[in-house]
């Protein structure tokens, strides 16, 4: 995987941050816009791309998975480069589509739900450039997810019943 990496000032680590589960607080609230990419905005990517990237298989990180209630999104698809996003949103959805989807806040569990065909979503990008992309597949389904954190939702929340949730083995997944 080609990983775009934030340059950091001289003497700051990255950090492979705890991931936050089910009850924490944090995961139901509504996250903050941020009003300055400064470099503690940077240094919280540079975490999150660490802790996305610590296991395989991992495709999003939203900032309140980590306990920061702020509105900032890494996305990691298989051979692409990294997509940071700040202050994202959904500008438009279009189709629907049955998925199976997990969340590293619910740790070993699985479910079916509705996700859109293609999004279209803007955010701004590290640069404070505003990047607008029309989105299919897993990138689609994972924009929705990690915007979904930034609202205080999860992937339960959209599931029909909780008949479809189902408990996964973590020991025993290939990626």
């Amino acid at each position: 995987m080609r990983l775009f990496k934030v340059h950091l000032d001289e003497g700051d680590v990255m950090t492979v941050l705890p991931i936050k589960t089910l009850p924490e607080p944090v995961l139901r609230k509504r996250a903050k816009r941020v009003t300055s990419i400064d470099n503690s905005v940077k240094k919280l990517v540079a975490d999150m791309q660490e802790t996305l990237h610590a296991d395989p298989g991992r495709v999003g990180l939203a900032a309140p998975q980590i306990g920061v209630s702020l509105r900032v999104v890494v996305i990691g698809l298989p051979d692409e480069e990294d997509i940071i996003m700040i202050n994202p949103e959904i500008v438009k959805k279009k189709g629907e589509r049955r998925v199976s989807e997990g969340c590293l806040s619910i740790p070993g569990y699985m479910g079916e739900l509705n996700r859109a065909e293609t999004v279209t979503a803007k955010w701004r990008n590290l640069n404070g450039k505003e990047v607008r992309v029309k989105a299919e597949g897993l990138l689609a389904q994972a924009i929705e997810h990690e915007i979904d954190h930034l609202n205080g939702w999860l992937y339960i929340d959209h599931m029909d019943d909780t008949d479809s949730l189902h408990k996964i083995d973590t020991d025993n997944i290939e990626i």
